[in-house]
């Protein structure tokens, strides 16, 4: 279901453009941007920061996916020279994420433009967090060119991650879904970790009920993997089948929405989970060959999860009902993806083990999810005094 609703929006970047911010004039200026990072003339932030006599742009930094958006999930990328401007680029996403000193010497504040998805397990949040520290450390002031959360500012959902399972996939104890935009993380995560306020540059007519079709904004895929809004909402569900060994759907045209492995019967699974009768969600019992990824140029058996009223969905139900499901009925997704250090990746998307051992033991989802309503009712009420926008 989408909205019919089609404000008119002006993102940080307009309004930085506009000549809203008259203290970074002259400034020597650092940028952390992507393709996502455009005005809503589909001009890059990059060209006419680049080419407008009133700033003074001197580095790009780039994060995960690199700063035109060309490498895979999890590729590291390497420094280099942007062909248009001729100014370095600094990757966030190779040999450090963290800027060093030496990327940052000479400028006088430091820049972030990316839009964000709304969803904690996204890397954004993460440089973000690092490039505000890394400021902090070298005097500079961290700029935020606020952009929408897709999902809206209302939509909350799922647990609060535990601090003792922080990581780049989940930096901050929110919830799976925050509601928040990145500006307002920004203001949440200085305060809460004692870093100096950063500068939001609020955008122009967003409101709280709002999703991203809703708005006259452009939409450029945030990653090379979510290429629709529909990917971006089923995300908080669909991303946690990359702690299994079955296929999310990466190397599909339709990644985070079809998903399954190659020992499945694709209608049974689909009955499977119609049979929870979870609402706002269907299931397509379907065949597919991933091009790269897990289960790569292999036929598989699973099927594509389709959005009837993303009002209604019950998210995180949807993903652990994926996950335990396709345990059950996939021998060759019964197995949790490890990292080098033995971590299971589940446990850094779900901010906390407590997830995987209940599924081992077979819990149900309702005794998972049980305590996470409390952790949610704390979150709104710590999160209200950060927010811009209203209702």
């Amino acid at each position: 279901m989408k909205g019919s609703t089609h404000a008119v929006v002006q993102n940080g970047l307009d309004v930085l453009l506009a000549g809203g911010v008259p203290s970074l004039h002259g400034k020597r200026l650092g940028l952390i941007t992507n393709p996502t990072g455009i005005n809503r003339a589909l001009q890059g932030g990059v060209d006419l920061l680049h080419a407008d006599p009133r700033f003074e742009l001197c580095a790009l930094f780039g994060p995960e996916h690199g700063i035109r958006g060309d490498a895979q999930a999890g590729v590291h990328v390497q420094a280099s020279t942007d062909s248009r401007t001729g100014l370095p680029v600094y990757s966030l996403y190779g040999e450090t994420r963290r800027p060093r000193s030496e990327m940052l010497q000479g400028l006088e504040a430091l820049l972030f433009d990316l839009q964000d998805i709304g969803v904690r397990y996204a890397t954004y949040l993460s440089t973000l967090v690092y490039a505000m520290e890394a400021a902090a450390e070298a005097g500079l002031l961290f700029v935020v060119l606020d952009r929408p959360n897709p999902l809206g500012g209302q939509l909350l959902a799922g647990n609060i991650l535990h601090p003792d399972f922080s990581s780049f996939v989940g930096i901050a104890n929110i919830p799976v879904c925050h509601g928040l935009t990145v500006g307002e993380f920004a203001r949440l995560y200085a305060t809460e970790h004692a870093l100096p306020e950063p500068m939001v540059v609020a955008m122009r007519g967003w409101r709280r009920d709002l999703w991203f079709d809703q708005l006259n904004l452009p939409w450029v895929q945030p990653s090379p993997n979510l290429p629709t809004l529909d990917a971006v909402a089923l995300y908080p569900a669909t991303c946690l089948l990359e702690g299994l060994s079955c296929s999310e759907g990466r190397g599909t045209t339709r990644p985070f929405e079809i998903l399954g492995a190659p020992d499945i019967d694709p209608f049974v699974l689909a009955e499977t989970l119609t049979a929870h009768a979870l609402p706002g969600v269907a299931f397509r019992p379907l065949y597919f060959m991933p091009t790269f990824s897990k289960h790569a140029q292999t036929r598989c058996g699973g099927i594509q999860v389709y959005l009837l009223d993303r009002t209604q969905i019950p998210l995180m139900e949807l993903g652990l009902h994926l996950l335990a499901d396709l345990r059950r009925l996939s021998q060759l997704s019964r197995t949790w993806i490890q990292g080098e250090n033995g971590t299971y990746f589940l446990d850094l998307l779900c901010g906390s083990d407590q997830v995987r051992l209940a599924l081992e033991a077979g819990a149900s989802v309702a005794e998972i999810t049980a305590n996470w309503e409390d952790g949610l009712a704390a979150f709104a009420q710590r999160r209200a005094p950060f927010l811009l926008y209203q209702d």
